[in-house]
């Protein structure tokens, strides 16, 4: 699993919950030895859309979980993401505009750069599998505030093919700023109180067979005591005869 630290990491497992917003019931969970959540965000989106009985599924994910495969798969799935982009850019680290900075103008296919000026598609890439269109112009050395945009001899940006689908998503968010505090409130607590229990940092068990049976245990404990606490010992014995 990596860590915070550049190029480290330790020996772990991913643990995956999805948990409804309502109760904080987990409704779907998995353990992977993948270091990583990026390849996660279709299939526990429909673990969890088939354990809920729903064909239409809202998901909010945090920035770990951010792919534009991922993402656009979710579009033949009657699944809505809400997933922040990553903030990756070395431009914007160094205090020079990011790629958000430049707005997308699709009736004439160009990029709007900070300065005004229009940036038109030049040629095509292929990066990761996926099709990139590169959008560039001639004259940025003569720009006023090229220092606060590149270093180079022009600022090239690059667009997916599929990009629509992530200004889709993006848009979502911005008409709901309180999507990543209800994704906080909603995900955290199963994880905050299962960690309570059985120590934040250790499995009992090796491997990855007998680790996702702890965790299903686990799960099941935590979702039992959450009925407990909402409908009580009488209506969930009710429940469980019927």
């Amino acid at each position: 699993m990596a860590t915070s630290g550049k190029g480290t990491g330790i020996v772990g497992y991913n643990v995956q919950l999805a948990v409804e917003a309502e109760h904080h019931m987990i409704v779907a969970h998995a353990v992977t030895n993948v270091g990583h959540d990026r390849t996660q965000l279709v299939p526990m989106s429909q673990r969890a859309r088939a354990a809920v009985g729903r064909d239409q599924l809202t998901v909010l994910a945090d920035r770990g979980y951010f792919s534009g495969k991922q993402i656009l798969a979710c579009e033949g799935e009657g699944i809505v993401p809400y997933v922040p982009k990553t903030l990756n850019s070395g431009a914007a680290v160094a205090g020079r505009f990011g790629k958000q900075d430049f707005v997308y103008l699709p009736r004439q296919d160009v990029y709007r750069c900070p300065a005004g000026k229009h940036l038109p598609f030049r040629s095509s890439t292929i990066e990761n599998d996926m099709l990139l269109r590169v959008y560039w112009r001639d004259d940025c050395t003569t720009c006023a505030i090229k220092a606060q945009c590149t270093t180079g001899k022009e600022r090239r940006v690059r667009r997916w093919e599929h990009e629509d689908v992530l200004d889709a998503m993006q848009k979502r968010l911005d008409q709901v700023p309180q999507a990543m505090a209800l994704r906080r409130q909603t995900a955290e607590h199963p994880f905050g109180t299962l960690k309570a229990w059985m120590g934040a940092t250790h499995f009992l068990t090796r491997t990855l067979k007998r680790v996702v049976t702890e965790m299903s245990l686990q799960v099941l404990a935590y979702n039992m005591r959450r009925m407990l606490a909402i409908l009580g010992t009488g209506s969930l014995l009710q429940a469980m005869r019927a």
